[in-house]
């Protein structure tokens, strides 16, 4: 029984632990579909964060990061958006 109770305790450890990796994970990944969207268009990550900031564009990297997959258009509105605006 003991070793049970044990195993009990050390999974849910494991389970605290590897929510909080996952997150860490997720917007990993987040960025890297962002900055590859960024690169295609001749902007880097941090530059695009950056921008979308000062001009008061309030996307959260989730949103950002769905739409670089699956609505580049959209997103390359806002990117021109930023652009014009940095000028």
């Amino acid at each position: 029984m003991r070793r049970a109770s044990e195993a009990v305790v050390k999974a849910g450890v494991n389970a605290y632990f590897d929510r909080k990796i996952k997150k860490r994970d997720t917007r990993a990944l987040w960025q890297i579909k962002i900055g590859a969207f960024a690169k295609e268009n001749g902007l880097s990550y941090s530059k695009f964060i950056h921008l979308l900031k000062i001009n008061k564009i309030e996307l959260d990297r989730k949103i950002l990061a769905d739409l670089a997959v699956n609505n580049k258009a959209v997103l390359a509105n806002v990117l021109e958006q930023v652009k014009q605006a940095e000028k």
